[in-house]
């Protein structure tokens, strides 16, 4: 049970549903405008910055940097974003990195427009947006658990899920069309009140970055009129009305209450090694379908954009089935550590196949299946960390997680931009995706993973541990 302050029950607020949805409604807009900003600059740097095929190593490095600048502060900024979303209004927080980054967005479209964008530019845009955005997303993962009853978690947590794959559907689509708007309106083919202004930019990128811009702003101003609870502590401040605790020993809480409750440090070294597998797939991608698939594109009549939207928009289309699927479903009611495990070994197998495919639709597949596993892995493990830690201790306690599971990702990002550039992309993917089947597999046979939703034992065993020490 968790407690409120008053060592009382915690209830959420009654319109606490529909504010999440108005949320959900308005992260969803963002996310979306993400998406196609990511997708600008993926075409921007394959086909403005390295566009010959002798420039596969600099394009591989590039990937990696880019992925590299948001994986690092997200990651190891994570600790620090949590600690603050235990200390100070978490809806502030969300309306404060919604507007900056909308901020930063519309620097990168200028920067775009003017042609003097360069890599090293876009990298300290791209960490600074990674660095927010930790802070957004510590206060926006422990907000939602208390908008919410814990019996619609489930459900919530398949919904927060979705809009992540729900706007990668139309997103590489959409971004494609805005940026081939300008070459349109220039040769005549788009005709109209504005074909005179947008035949006149000199890069169609910057069109989806300005709607990507707009996106955070609403979703900034649309939080000024909502409440989002944020949990009382009594442990920051004494009588004398003096600090007691510091962040970092805020960031120590988080640690210890994982370290000494070793099933939940087996669920993050589970997705740690999942990280590590997995995030090579953003990197490579890109190279994937400009060489191992180009003669399948090529054939077909694509061009290189129409073909990485392809991938992009089957990958999107995935993740909202495998979102809607566990929104309806609800997820597993126990033994909820099979919801993660299972579906990251179908991931797995699916992954080893696109890495080892020369053709295009067959690919488009296999994505599908990996993106439509995610979801259902992630909702399950949200589920177990929100009933298994107390409301005001989850901001600590999921950035230190998060941590743990993500570190790998950087490690991923460098080792699949030294890889790829030496080696067939492909053979990358499907070696690591084997690894990957291989750990989870085993990981069926381990008693402490297997026990993770025991809270009676993870107490216990938390209990044993603070006596020791």
């Amino acid at each position: 049970m968790i407690l409120g302050a008053e060592n009382t029950p915690y209830r959420p607020p009654p319109n606490g549903w529909r504010t999440f949805l108005i949320i959900w409604g308005t992260q969803s807009a963002s996310v979306f405008g993400s998406a196609m900003t990511l997708f600008a600059m993926n075409i921007w740097l394959t086909q403005t910055l390295y566009p010959r095929p002798d420039q596969k190593p600099q394009l591989a490095a590039a990937l990696a940097a880019i992925n590299l600048a948001f994986a690092i502060p997200v990651v190891f900024g994570a600790p620090l974003a949590g600690a603050w979303a235990d200390r100070h209004d978490r809806k502030r927080t969300m309306m404060v990195a919604d507007f900056c980054n909308g901020a930063l967005s519309l620097i990168l479209a200028a920067l775009v427009l003017s042609g003097s964008l360069q890599l090293w530019m876009l990298l300290v845009i791209i960490a600074l947006m990674a660095f927010l955005s930790a802070f957004h997303g510590a206060a926006f993962d422990t907000s939602y658990a208390m908008l919410v009853t814990e019996e619609r978690l489930p459900r919530a947590n398949g919904m927060m899920q979705t809009i992540w794959a729900l706007a990668g559907i139309l997103a590489p689509a959409v971004a494609a069309t805005l940026i081939a708007l300008p070459a349109l309106a220039s040769n005549g083919t788009l005709t109209g009140p504005l074909s005179a202004s947008l035949g006149s930019l000199s890069n169609g990128a910057a069109l989806p970055i300005l709607v990507d811009a707009v996106t955070f702003f609403l979703a900034a101003v649309t939080l000024i009129f909502l409440f989002v609870p944020s949990p009382k502590r009594t442990d920051l401040v004494g009588a004398d009305g003096q600090v007691k605790k510091s962040v970092w020993a805020d960031i120590k809480i988080g640690g210890l209450y994982i370290w000494q409750r070793r099933p939940l440090l087996w669920l993050l070294g589970t997705f740690a090694v999942a990280n590590l597998c997995s995030g090579p797939l953003g990197v490579v991608q890109p190279l994937l379908v400009k060489f191992n698939l180009a003669a399948s594109w090529r054939v077909l009549g694509f061009q290189y954009e129409t073909a990485l939207a392809l991938l992009g928009t089957v990958t999107a289309i995935g993740g909202v089935v495998g979102g809607l699927f566990i929104t309806a479903w609800g997820g597993l009611k126990a033994r909820r550590v099979y919801g993660v495990v299972v579906p990251l070994i179908i991931a797995g197998v699916a992954q080893v196949a696109f890495g080892l495919s020369h053709w295009l639709y067959f690919s488009a597949v296999m994505v599908f299946i990996v993106e439509a596993m995610t979801p259902i892995m992630n909702a399950h493990s949200q589920t177990i960390w929100q009933t298994q830690t107390p409301h005001e201790l989850q901001g600590r306690v999921f950035a230190v997680r998060r941590l743990i599971a993500q570190f790998t990702w950087p490690l991923s990002a460098a080792l699949a931009g030294w890889a790829a550039g030496r080696f067939d992309p492909g053979m990358v993917v499907a070696v690591l995706g084997a690894i990957l089947v291989i750990f989870c597999v085993a990981q069926l046979f381990n008693p402490y993973l297997l026990n993770v939703e025991n809270k009676e034992m993870l107490d216990d065993m938390a209990a044993r541990a603070a006596g020791e020490a």
